[in-house]
């Protein structure tokens, strides 16, 4: 039996992780105790995929309800499997920014204290299985924000001349910054899994990503930025615009192109890595280039206002440069433009969010 372990496997990163390496032959061990639900409200529970999971995956699928910060529930996950497993997928966390503020303890013990545990039960019981957690670009602050930017009619863009025009690369620097809450509690998440690789000689990889979406979002409004659009836009949820003019521009990366780069990491993995993802120039948008595909796609305006108050350690524009792990991994590819995810995210999605009816659509 080769094991693959995924937490927050009822998310979204994590339930398409457990789908693909189910598709493998592996056997998945899912850890969720769908903490979503904790931070955000009964509407971002991931019950649902929990169940989705277990009804399409089977036998291949194995829920354990526990808390990653759990040191005794989870060594006794990987004691029992020992060896057997081939893969940690360490997708689990406290997301959202602007929630971390409100409960600063909560938030570092979920991401930076529940990573360390889940390494150093690796390091126990599978030391030379592949470890890839995601992190996020909210490590390198609002540094960003200092790069010259130009306001265009939808969006804000670099200077064509700067080194960043293809995208913002693994050498900026995360010190000198504001992180926010959730920023510095992944940071030292971040800085402690590159450590394993490199101190321990794990094979460990950090994805730093953007806006990782797709149509398994539990998408809510302090997190999950395409799939909670998409949902207000359906449904007629009142939806507020924080700063930037509604300009500010994110590149989004579909969670089964993400997979795919955990896939080509898995079949050759390297230790201590980090890599910048997402989609870069490919597939990326400002907030109002992506409320008109939504409109477009739905055949329904969005009710939205819109507030001067930007969120604090917000970026102003963010475009992954991907070459880096490209030039490592140049097999792997994008497949989703942001059009292409918002066209899914709403044909998987609408029925459930009318409760099984129709939605109406004007014009």
């Amino acid at each position: 039996m080769t094991v693959a372990i995924v937490t927050g496997s009822a998310g979204l990163i994590g339930s398409e992780a457990a789908t693909y390496f189910a598709g493998l032959g592996m056997d998945v061990v899912g850890i969720d105790n769908d903490m979503r639900k904790v931070f955000f409200g009964a509407e971002a529970s991931t019950s649902w995929k929990r169940g989705e999971l277990e009804r399409e995956l089977g036998k291949r699928y194995t829920h354990v309800n526990a808390d990653i910060r759990d040191a005794g529930a989870i060594n006794g996950v990987f004691a029992k499997y020992g060896t057997q497993v081939a893969l940690v997928v360490h997708a689990a966390a406290q997301p959202s920014h602007d929630w971390a503020a409100s409960d600063p303890v909560m938030d570092f013990t979920v991401n930076a204290n529940g990573t360390l545990v889940m390494l150093e039960a690796t390091r126990k019981y599978a030391p030379e299985a592949p470890f890839i957690f995601t992190s996020t670009n909210k490590v390198y602050g609002d540094t960003p924000n200092r790069l010259p930017l130009i306001e265009l009619e939808k969006r804000w863009e670099i200077d064509p001349a700067h080194t960043y025009v293809n995208g913002i690369r693994e050498d900026m620097s995360i010190d000198h910054t504001l992180h926010s809450v959730f920023g510095a509690s992944k940071v030292a998440a971040d800085v402690m899994v590159q450590e394993y690789g490199r101190y321990f000689g794990m094979r460990t990889a950090v994805f730093r990503g953007g806006c990782l979406t797709g149509p398994s979002h539990s998408g809510t409004q302090l997190h999950g930025f395409l799939a909670y659009l998409m949902r207000c836009t359906v449904t007629g949820t009142p939806y507020t615009i924080y700063g930037y003019g509604g300009k500010q521009v994110r590149d989004n990366i579909h969670s089964a192109d993400l997979i795919a780069c955990f896939a080509e990491f898995f079949k050759s993995p390297r230790s201590g890595e980090v890599y910048n993802m997402g989609g870069g120039r490919f597939s990326n948008c400002s907030m109002i280039e992506a409320i008109e595909l939504c409109e477009r796609i739905a055949e329904r305006p969005l009710t939205y206002t819109y507030s001067d108050v930007n969120r604090v350690g917000d970026h102003i524009w963010w475009i992954s440069d991907t070459s880096r792990f490209a030039q490592h991994y140049p097999a792997w590819k994008l497949e989703y433009s942001v059009e292409g995810i918002l066209q899914e995210i709403f044909e998987q999605n609408v029925e459930r969010w009318a409760g099984g009816g129709k939605v109406l659509r004007s014009g």
